[in-house]
């Protein structure tokens, strides 16, 4: 593949100097650098050019993954492409037998014209076909099935002419398999580049006359929407959070208000004083993982918990290419970035906080610039994507028809810190009995009673036997190791992957 490794190289760079963001133009120039990798793949001689076909995309997606972790539609689109490979390998595969039958069924009518040639039964023509279709082992070699002579001499005769029909069939289907997954992920291209027309045109549905709409920050996706419902003379009112401290709401409701619709900019602080006001909450996603949660822009889980204080549903709209089939406690998904402290403060701010009076001038002040937020699935009221509106606990069900489940570990290496070798702990490297379980109180915690799992539960101080083989009292806990997991717990419940419901 040398002559696509340029542009690899190139969409690497861009990716990890961030000059590529956002879902939908990541997604596009993906798709579009996997398809090139495919036009320009050599199908060599192999006998599964699905699969080689397969393991190119994969180490072209490693790399891509690897540049910048947190855009999860580089690993969406890498995994709708082997998606796409292995169904149009099923469809030539299907197409392959199904002449494989035409061309018997066929061959049955001339043998019937012809009666002077011996007829065979119909269990030595269905053994004999069997034989074809299976694969070699030591007990098709073992079997002993009955050829006639008319068999023999007619494999004898046309055994060259069969042997060159099937190496030209073999390129044919090649080049088949490689055009319908070129042709497949044009059609994958031009789903990302309209994906916001069928989200559109289910605003009519949801906005009604005289509605409040809230919204933070900028999203073409919401903007789209709401263009839709402005054009079918929906007369409403929209609330447009900031977005601090990228101020991206700024230019939403600047977009709005050339659209003619009556807009009110609000800060992000007085979201919860406003929300009481809305009929409903309308925002955009960076990605919607597999089980119905959200990462969105910074400060969307507020809104989130404001909206289900006051009962305001709470509706996200995104396109397929969003929707990710990994799970946010999973160790190869990175659900934050830290941004430039410069978005916050000025340079000339905070340089006076700096202590040069050491050597290692470790600083008095700390600024924190994260940019997403993950709103759980119990916060979410519907999403609205391309194929309809869906719950989220339908959402699983529906990233299952875009990837194959063989696929999702595209890159097992889990991301690391930038500018180390170190990977990111996203929870206590400790085996918590009750992970995954329901959680114990931390008066359970502080005794020492746990889950009753014996792999992993926690081993407590034996109780004492008397010698008439009766238990005596139970002997009270060890201090330490309560406090231990007591910290534990504590740490634990501020963990932005693992929470306990």
């Amino acid at each position: 593949m040398p002559d696509v490794q340029p542009l690899v190289s190139d969409f690497v760079l861009k990716l990890k100097r961030r000059k590529v963001e956002g879902s939908h133009a990541v997604a596009r120039q993906t798709a579009e650098l996997l398809r090139s990798v495919v036009s320009q793949h050599r199908m060599g001689s192999s006998a599964n050019q699905a699969a080689a076909l397969a393991d190119a995309v994969r180490a072209v997606g490693e790399q891509l993954i690897a540049a910048n972790p947190i855009e999860l539609a580089v690993g969406n689109i890498v995994r709708r492409v082997l998606h796409i490979i292995k169904e149009e390998d099923i469809s030539a595969t299907a197409v392959g037998i199904e002449g494989l039958s035409v061309t018997v069924d066929s061959d049955d009518e001339y043998d019937s014209e012809h009666d002077d040639r011996p007829s065979l039964s119909a269990a030595v023509l269905a053994a004999h076909a069997r034989n074809a279709l299976r694969a070699p082992s030591l007990q098709t070699l073992l079997e002993d099935i009955p050829v006639s002579p008319a068999i023999s001499r007619t494999e004898s005769s046309t055994g060259d002419s069969d042997g060159k029909s099937k190496s030209a069939g073999d390129k044919s289907s090649t080049r088949k398999l490689k055009h319908d997954v070129i042709a497949a992920i044009g059609d994958l291209i031009d789903e990302i580049d309209s994906c916001y027309e069928p989200i559109s045109e289910q605003a009519v549905e949801l906005i009604h006359q005289n509605e409040v709409i809230l919204t933070l920050g900028r999203s073409r996706t919401v903007k789209e929407f709401l263009y839709a419902a402005k054009e079918k003379k929906r007369s409403f009112r929209v609330f447009v959070a900031e977005g601090a401290p990228r101020y991206q709401g700024h230019v939403l409701a600047k977009e709005l208000v050339e659209k003619g619709v009556q807009t009110t900019v609000i800060t992000d602080s007085a979201v919860f004083a406003m929300i009481s006001r809305v009929n409903m909450v309308i925002v955009g996603a960076h990605a919607v993982m597999a089980n119905g949660g959200v990462i969105a822009p910074v400060g969307m889980n507020m809104v989130a918990l404001a909206a289900q204080r006051h009962a305001v549903p709470f509706v996200v709209v995104a396109g397929s290419h969003k929707l990710c089939p990994l799970y946010p406690h999973n160790p190869e998904v990175l659900l934050n970035e830290l941004k430039s402290p410069s978005d916050l403060l000025d340079s000339g701010d905070f340089s006076d906080c700096m202590n040069f009076s050491t050597q290692d001038g470790s600083p008095l002040l700390n600024v924190v610039n994260p940019t997403f937020d993950y709103v759980p699935p119990k916060l979410v009221s519907l999403f609205i994507t391309d194929t309809g509106g869906h719950s989220p606990s339908y959402m699983y069900r529906l990233i299952a028809e875009y990837y194959s489940a063989d696929d999702l570990d595209v890159d097992t290496t889990p991301p690391k810190i930038s500018g180390t070798n170190r990977p990111i702990n996203y929870a206590p490297a400790l085996e918590i009995p009750y992970i995954g379980r329901k959680a114990p109180s931390l008066q359970d915690v502080a005794t020492g009673r746990s889950s009753k799992r014996k792999a992993t539960s926690t081993k407590m101080p034996a109780q004492k036997k008397s010698a008439k083989g009766s238990s005596s009292s139970a002997q009270p806990a060890n201090p330490t190791a309560a406090a231990k997991l007591l910290a534990t717990a504590l740490q634990m419940s501020y963990s932005a992957v693992l929470t306990f419901e």
